[in-house]
């Protein structure tokens, strides 16, 4: 799809200057193909205004802009965010014959959305690695090829009113919610705003669409049938189920899928039993558009997590890589999954984010459940945030990455085995990534 500057300012409500035709969106002059637009985009730490001279030097077509910028060919408008946004309703429209499936939950999205992508196959356009934000949404849209079938957006919130303005650059036709637990409580205050937070997105289907919701989640199914909204449910008791569940020794669940008075077996490459749901989650889906379970296992048997999910490395010792996120039933689900590997478990872990005044109480049970699995070690990185008063005598603190991993390396012996995980901002991917090279 190409766009005139005049035709982009007409849908954002800026005014042109020069003239240029485009075909691709971008908001990173490190992503920059030359021909693109550049869309400067301002945040709490940066502003993509001071990048514009770059991006046209390495070949932008033209900026979008919302303040004084001195170049040419631009189109300036009174907000780049809500520009992008309406960039990715106008692209989103362009694709009338294209089904999309909204993912979120405080859980599993990313996995979910990996799972559902390759269940699909051909045909298919999914979230690059997690675009799950008023930024990534739109840019995945945008990004989508002609002849797209089926868009896989994932789809985060940290706050009331997040999902519910992308409605129009997803227009969902099938919306997941993968679980509900506790997840930006500092935003959302509790996890009954949170499950508000996440039925934004089932608010936003057409009236020929179904949710695809948590057997386990009963106010949720209350307000589907509140609603007259179609449902489907995955889950122990739900309409897709797993049974017969089983881990080898890299925590690779296999499983029977059972739906619709059908069975199929497969085994995930995934690691994790939580992994087995999330597939459940993404047969629901596929199932809700029609496709069928013989097929659906097929292409979940082929799906590969995302970077730093449950990335199993094995060799003298075997590293699990979960840092990319941590919240209570993640961080749960990653120390269960490893304890079901053979071996000594040792893990190195650090924050939680964004859990409010539940956040002593959550860290504290962390290390508890640590303990109670069997873990010989427990290395924490940066201040603690109530970790060791769950871990006892297996804690040990440490200020910083390259002190965790100058500890933990001396500690490692052949056939351990070690989880690294806590939220983002910890940034314990490179510690991970040195561990398993």
């Amino acid at each position: 799809m190409t766009w005139t500057l005049e035709e982009i300012a007409k849908i954002t409500n800026g005014v042109a200057v020069g003239r240029a035709e485009v075909a691709r969106v971008t908001t990173d002059t490190r992503a920059l193909v030359p021909g693109d637009l550049f869309l400067a985009l301002r945040g709490e730490h940066f502003d993509g205004h001071n990048f514009v001279a770059a991006a046209m030097a390495a070949g932008a077509a033209a900026a979008v802009v919302d303040g004084p910028v001195d170049v040419e060919p631009r189109i300036e408008v009174p907000d780049t965010l809500l520009a992008l946004r309406l960039l990715a309703a106008d692209r989103r429209r362009a694709l009338p014959g294209a089904l999309a499936v909204g993912i979120t939950g405080s859980t599993g999205k990313t996995s979910c959305k990996d799972l559902l992508a390759s269940a699909l196959g051909v045909g298919t356009w999914a979230s690059p690695r997690s675009f799950n934000n008023e930024v990534g949404v739109p840019l995945t849209v945008l990004s989508a090829p002609a002849g797209t079938e089926v868009l896989v957006l994932e789809v985060g919130s940290r706050g009331l009113g997040h999902i519910r303005d992308l409605i129009d650059v997803i227009v969902p036709d099938v919306a997941v919610i993968t679980s509900i637990g506790a997840s930006h409580l500092a935003t959302l205050g509790d996890v009954g705003t949170v499950r508000l937070a996440k039925w934004e997105l089932v608010e936003g289907l057409g009236p020929d669409g179904v949710a695809v919701l948590p057997a386990a989640e009963t106010t949720l199914a209350e307000w589907a049938a509140r609603d007259g909204i179609d449902r489907r449910s995955f889950g122990a008791s739900g309409d897709v189920r797993v049974e017969d569940l089983t881990l080898d020794d890299l925590a690779r669940p296999s499983f029977t899928l059972v739906a619709d008075g059908e069975r199929a077996a497969l085994r995930l490459s995934m690691a994790g039993a939580h992994q087995a749901l999330n597939a459940a989650a993404a047969a629901a889906a596929a199932l809700s558009l029609g496709r069928a379970l013989p097929d659906v296992a097929a292409g979940l048997e082929l799906a590969t997590a995302s970077a730093w999910r449950m990335d199993v490395s094995p060799g003298r010792y075997t590293v699990v890589n979960d840092a990319y996120n941590a919240n209570p039933a993640s961080m749960a689900a990653a120390l269960q999954a490893v304890a079901a590997i053979p071996g000594r478990r040792m893990a190195v872990l650090g924050l939680m984010a964004e859990l409010g005044d539940m956040a002593p109480t959550a860290h504290r049970e962390v290390g508890r459940l640590a303990r109670e699995l069997g873990f010989s070690t427990v290395v924490i990185v940066g201040e603690d945030p109530g970790i060791a008063d769950g871990a006892g005598d297996i804690a040990r603190s440490v200020p910083d990455t390259a002190t965790a991993l100058t500890v933990i390396t001396e500690l490692l012996d052949d056939d351990d085995v070690v989880l690294v995980k806590a939220s983002r901002s910890v940034g314990l991917e490179g510690l991970a990534a040195e561990l398993a090279s």
